[in-house]
């Protein structure tokens, strides 16, 4: 999920995006410890959804369809620089725009906290119904906020879902180790770790322990089941280390949810990226049992070939040859590894790049195939699509524009050989133009946002140089399609474009 020295979370990016997007950077020399900056998850799952083998849609207002919620960090708030934003995008028939939106800070009434410098409100969020009441709610990071003497010991807030949606009324959820690490927040991620019904969450920092706060929380920000906390293989503390993404969703197929953690390995002393496979049991998530996956820095979880269990999707977007240190399974343009779920949790890998088959594009240095993936089911087939962000995709002369791969689910597995689709904003009927450095597909989101049952894309970019920009593409029922799109700018949206806002850096998962 990403790193710089103002920390914006895993996808928030750097300062300014003609500097490499090293926000999620996976560094495989004892020098990684020192980077600073967070990274944040892409989590997937909630209880209502704990299946894993689909793609969870958001519900903040309860209206049936749905919403998608992501980052300003960099915003302004109050003159405070880098305060943090958070924007919600309600879905409609006609889809989303910023003519029906809620934008909060720390500022607004009824959310804990106060906008303050630095704090990155918004870095990383996850949803789900935490308090039973039939409307998802949504948990918010500020991982830099300075907590009484604990400098930059971070926030955690769960903002209430409402038949008005996220209107910013919230209760936070308090630091399980206050001075014991850093960055309460940076990683969150939501689903159903024991089985039970009720929504969990979560909570990552800069140690290797993930805390989780079981069945829901309380109107007071309690754990209504209580908190337990699980150490996770990775290297164990410092600036830079712990998880760098926390993703959720039901692997083995026993109806309970499992945790993918990103980060670093501590078993070799190399400190080479690894993932892990957390699986949830009865009594929540075991780290005992953990799995060794494939390395990379984003995942999502999802069904694609439709065998009933969810399939680990993780995008490792470097070269294959960084620095002079040749990273184990990279590829140069980027990579992306599917895990096939199982019943023993990890079944076989595969690997896709751009000289995969007939994938849009070619392997090329820097383009960052995987810098950012999701899933959803586009065409209603019943199998889950992938959506893949090029962020570092040179179009003809223009550097770093950035491109959209968009690869179907299929009975045998993600097809790289047909119905293929690319995106750019050079593409015919997509608005704005390939620009030096928009990085579009920074983040990507896939949900359905007009109720038709069918998954629609939502793409971030650096546009007009850091301000940001999502762009909206929907599904035409059969594919994604650039009729009725349309572009959701900050400036329509609520958000401040003194300095760099990141508007749509790092969606809720």
């Amino acid at each position: 999920m990403q790193q710089h020295e103002r920390p914006a979370g895993r996808r928030p990016a750097p300062a300014h995006p003609s500097r490499r997007p090293r926000v999620r950077l996976a560094v495989a020399t004892a020098a990684a410890a020192a980077l600073t900056g967070t990274l944040l998850s892409a989590t997937a799952g909630t209880a209502a959804a704990a299946d894993g083998t689909h793609a969870a849609r958001a519900d903040f207002n309860g209206d049936g369809i749905g919403d998608v919620a992501f980052s300003a960090t960099g915003a302004y708030v109050g003159g405070k620089k880098d305060a943090g934003r958070l924007v919600v995008l309600y879905g409609t028939q006609t889809g989303v725009s910023s003519a029906k939106r809620s934008t909060i800070s720390q500022d607004t009434a009824g959310n804990p906290g106060t906008a303050e410098t630095g704090d990155v409100f918004g870095a990383d969020s996850a949803y789900a119904d935490f308090n039973g009441d039939g409307y998802d709610d949504l948990a918010v990071s500020s991982p830099m906020e300075d907590v009484g003497g604990d400098k930059d010991g971070g926030a955690v807030a769960v903002l209430w879902g409402s038949a008005q949606g996220i209107t910013g009324k919230g209760v936070s959820i308090a630091d399980a180790a206050p001075t014991k690490h850093d960055r309460w927040g940076r990683n969150l991620a939501a689903g159903d770790f024991d089985g039970d019904g009720k929504a969990d969450l979560a909570v990552g920092n800069t140690s290797n322990v993930v805390y989780v706060l079981k069945g829901g929380i309380s109107a007071s920000g309690t754990a209504v089941k209580g908190r337990y906390s699980v150490k996770a293989p990775i290297q164990s503390s410092g600036e830079g280390s712990g998880p760098r993404n926390l993703t959720a969703g039901d692997v083995n197929g026993d109806r309970r949810t499992d945790l993918v953690v990103d980060g670093f390995e501590t078993a070799t002393g190399q400190y080479w990226n690894q993932n892990y496979l957390l699986p949830g049991t009865s009594s929540g998530l075991s780290a005992a049992a953990a799995q060794p996956l494939k390395a990379g820095v984003i995942t999502g979880i999802a069904d694609v070939n439709g065998d009933g269990y969810g399939d680990i999707v993780t995008g490792m977007h470097w070269n294959k040859a960084d620095g002079g240190v040749t990273f184990p399974g990279a590829s140069d343009g980027g990579k992306v590894w599917i895990t096939y779920g199982a019943a023993d949790g990890v079944g076989s890998t595969t690997g896709i790049t751009q000289n995969t088959g007939n994938v849009p594009g070619s392997s090329e240095k820097n383009d960052y195939f995987g810098y950012e993936l999701d899933l959803g089911d586009i065409n209603g087939d019943g199998y889950q699509d992938l959506v893949v962000g090029v962020a570092g995709e040179d179009i003809g002369s223009v550097t770093d524009a950035g491109q959209l791969v968009v690869l179907y689910g299929s009975a045998s597995g993600i097809n790289t050989s047909s119905g293929a689709q690319s995106f750019a904003q050079s593409t015919a009927g997509v608005p704005g133009s390939d620009e030096k450095s928009d990085f579009l597909g920074i983040d990507v989101k896939l949900d359905d946002v007009t109720g038709d049952g069918r998954a629609d894309l939502m793409a971030g970019s650096f546009e007009n140089d850091g301000n940001g920009a999502v762009l909206y593409l929907p599904s035409s029922g059969a594919k994604i399609t650039a009729t009725g799109s349309r572009t959701v700018s900050p400036s329509d949206s609520g958000v401040s474009t003194t300095g760099d806002p990141n508007f749509g850096a790092n969606f809720a998962d």
